[in-house]
């Protein structure tokens, strides 16, 4: 049927927002359900598991999977908040958010993390890496047009909760640790298991990785105040250097911005009160001017 036919007008935004929106409430569910259970049979049914190859394959990277178990859980509880608001979004402002902030993002990514743990689970790591990197390119679009065009606002709380807040966890997971951990075990840099006398082997290559990362997410806990960003990637420090042994340089840097981070977060936030409240202040003339002698 031609356009002309259509019984109603495509070329209205308010219509192709709809059907957008429409799409994204049929499509986002179904790639998380598919995510979920991809990554629960691979992380608990086949053997070995996802977190029994991270162990299998030791490198400065490897985390506690526990805590990387915890982080996953986090990432979808708040993405079912997500799925929960793409049906009852009331307000146009948070509307425009899901459709034109974070649109088809996490359905990419949805689909491109469980396809990651079928090819983590087979041991293609080459597969696995690329697959990562490209959630990283999917994601990294979807928040930067999310802090530039969709600045997330305290008049809309739920939007930081359930859009915010999953966007940013999704895209730290692969940009501070899956990634690199794959590309390690890719060009094999990992040493035997069972072997905790190699735990010193390619900890410079560890350190170029957790030291970038770690800058970039303090650059967006200054400037941004982004206390999402500063979470995750304090949780993931955390969940690489209780895994022991690890090197030096790893284990220090990783513990370092653990601390430094929430600190970094806390004094941005003060600067920038104290900064307002200066600004505010409302300068009164000196009594001289307010009444002058005669």
């Amino acid at each position: 049927m031609p356009p002309s036919d259509l019984p109603i007008d495509m070329s209205d935004p308010r219509i192709r927002d709809y059907i957008a929106l429409i799409r994204l409430q049929v499509l986002t569910p179904l790639s998380f359900l598919v995510n979920i259970v991809a990554v629960i049979v691979c992380g608990l049914v086949i053997k070995p598991t996802i977190g029994d190859l991270s162990k299998i394959h030791p490198n400065p990277l490897t985390p506690q999977s526990s805590m990387i178990g915890t982080f996953v859980v986090i990432l979808y509880v708040t993405q079912i908040g997500y799925c929960l608001l793409l049906v009852l979004a009331r307000k146009v402002e948070t509307k425009n958010t899901l459709v034109k902030g974070v649109g088809i993002s996490f359905v990419i990514a949805n689909w491109l993390m469980a396809m990651w743990a079928v090819a983590w689970s087979f041991q293609l790591w080459l597969v696995s890496t690329i697959l990562l990197g490209l959630m990283i390119i999917s994601l990294s679009y979807a928040n930067i047009v999310l802090l530039i065009y969709h600045t997330p606002t305290t008049r809309r709380p739920l939007d930081i909760i359930l859009i915010h807040l999953p966007a940013r966890l999704f895209l730290i997971l692969p940009l501070n640790l899956l990634f690199w951990l794959s590309l390690f075990i890719t060009l094999g840099w990992s040493w035997p298991y069972g072997d905790p006398t190699r735990y010193g082997d390619y900890q410079l290559e560890g350190l170029a990785v957790v030291l970038p990362v770690n800058i970039l997410a303090l650059v967006a806990v200054i400037l941004r105040h982004d206390v999402v960003w500063c979470f995750g990637a304090a949780w993931i420090n955390a969940a690489i250097w209780s895994a022991r042994p690890k090197a030096a340089p790893v284990f220090i840097t990783t513990v370092v911005f653990t601390v430094v981070l929430p600190l970094a977060l806390v004094a941005a936030t003060v600067f920038s009160h104290l900064r307002n409240r200066k600004r505010g202040a409302i300068a009164l003339p000196p009594d001289e001017e307010v009444h002058p002698r005669v």
